[in-house]
């Protein structure tokens, strides 16, 4: 018979997911120090990519962190990141539903409150000198833009960074309208007819909330490195802007469409591109373009697009587990798949696939008072020094299996970091809380989505 001093250290309660074992987790389980839970370290921590001169690499940082060029002033709660996420995951949603009328298709235009919801940002150089812009990345936008001169505070937003002047670059020039590039534009819905008496290509981007972007597409240099220069890169020079753009330069598009960084770039780096994000806390990650030489620390699954979408990059989900468990959620209930996207916060799941996670993580978490309030499954961690949080991965199809990095990849301000996206078969989306520490890499080529672990 156990003494009772040992029985006194050693305490286990054997529901699904309440364990304490003399201040270590069980299997499927991680000890997470409350002192450090999902606050900001006050140095910052440098990229741990490797350059190489088949790489195009740019530091990522979080716009929270300890590493963003200009510390933001807009702190995003869960009510605000539920509100942000669903609004964007609404707009995805759309975009799958064309209407026709006249014989002709019509797509909406707008992106919800999707520049609400972005989070990381990117710093690079525009125009001959190269000027720093600092701009936020989303792989769920195609057409990059940067506020230009001259514009004045009614027509732009209040910026850090002194405005981009066209002017002063050697290599800016405007894009023609009656050139191919402009008919392009015009077709993928960012066209704005004509400026400057006829000659100059227009682009409008309204992304809902009072957010836009109008003005002149141009080419000029783009600077990624100090030695990886993008020759004739085009992009949007605006001129009327307005929305809560919490004092950035403009936007970085990663989408798929031929007017996004990827595409633009795909004769110098095949179209590949892979991106670290890292956790509020953790300091820096990277954008990189092009696929590693060795690719052997990663995990591939088939990467397809969204439907008639050229935009957003589709997987397939196949199963989640808890604590190590797997969960019994048939196959049929992910046939919609889910859209990679850094853009949204959080992750959007089927009902059923989300409703089996939730009470699953609940059960888990069992030990801790939830939060008496409308947001599903939000904790009260107040009193407790460590917390045990259980571990979640997700399966991709090819038998692919993905832990998400614990607390940060499925803790969102002590809250789950999941929602419902709709009816059981209907397209979800895999957030950027989801994807933290991950290098996700975007094998555009090859038709497949790589996950690195521990990248940054």
């Amino acid at each position: 018979m156990a003494s009772p001093l040992f029985l006194c250290i050693l305490l286990i309660i054997c529901s699904y997911g309440a364990y304490i074992v003399a201040g270590a987790a069980p299997h499927g389980f991680v000890v997470v120090s409350t002192s450090s839970l999902f606050q900001p370290k006050d140095v910052c921590s440098t990229s741990t990519v490797t350059p190489r001169p088949d790489r195009a690499v740019v530091p990522l940082v979080h716009r929270h962190g300890p590493c963003a060029p200009s510390q933001s002033t807009i702190k995003t709660s869960f009510a605000q990141a539920l509100h942000r996420s669903r609004a964007r995951a609404d707009y995805i949603m759309s975009r799958a539903t064309t209407q026709e009328e006249d014989g002709k298709v019509s797509i909406p235009a707008h992106l919800g409150d999707s520049v609400g919801s972005l989070e990381y940002v990117v710093k690079l150089g525009l125009g001959t000198p190269a000027v720093e812009q600092v701009v936020l990345m989303d792989t769920g936008s195609d057409l990059s833009w940067v506020q230009c001169k001259p514009c004045n505070s009614s027509d732009c937003y209040p910026q850090k960074d002194p405005l981009f002047d066209p002017s002063k670059s050697s290599t800016y020039a405007p894009i023609r309208c009656d050139s191919a590039l402009c008919k392009t534009l015009q077709s993928d819905r960012f066209g704005n007819g004509c400026t400057s008496n006829g000659t100059q290509c227009g682009y409008r981007v309204e992304y809902g909330g009072g957010s836009k972007t109008t003005g002149v597409y141009s080419n000029d240099a783009l600077t990624l490195a100090p030695d990886v220069v993008i020759n004739n890169f085009h992009f949007g020079c605006g001129y009327h802007q307005g929305g809560p753009n919490d004092k950035y330069d403009g936007l970085l598009g990663l989408g798929g469409s031929p007017e996004s960084l990827p595409v633009q770039t795909s004769k110098l780096y095949g179209g590949a591109f892979s991106y670290c994000l890292p956790s509020v806390s953790s300091g820096a990650g990277f954008l990189a373009l092009g696929a590693p030489s060795n690719t052997s620390g990663f995990r591939f699954t088939p990467m397809t697009r969204f439907m008639h979408e050229t935009t957003f990059y589709l997987v397939r989900l196949t199963g989640i587990s808890v604590g190590g468990k797997q969960l019994s959620i048939p196959r049929k209930v992910f046939e919609g798949g889910m859209i990679i996207d850094c853009g949204n916060i959080l992750t959007h799941l089927p009902d059923t696939a989300y409703g089996e996670l939730k009470s699953a993580f609940r059960a888990a978490m069992a030990a801790y008072p939830l939060l008496p309030h409308k947001y599903d499954t939000c904790y009260n961690f107040t009193g407790y020094s460590n917390v045990t949080v259980p571990r979640v991965a997700l399966t991709f199809s090819g038998g692919v299996t993905v832990d998400l990095d614990v607390p940060n990849g499925v803790l969102l301000d002590d809250c789950l970091a999941f929602t419902d996206s709709g009816p059981d078969d209907y397209v979800g989306i895999i957030g950027n809380v989801n994807q933290r520490s991950l290098e996700m890499l975007y094998d555009v080529g090859g038709g497949r989505l790589g996950f690195r672990a521990g990248a940054c």
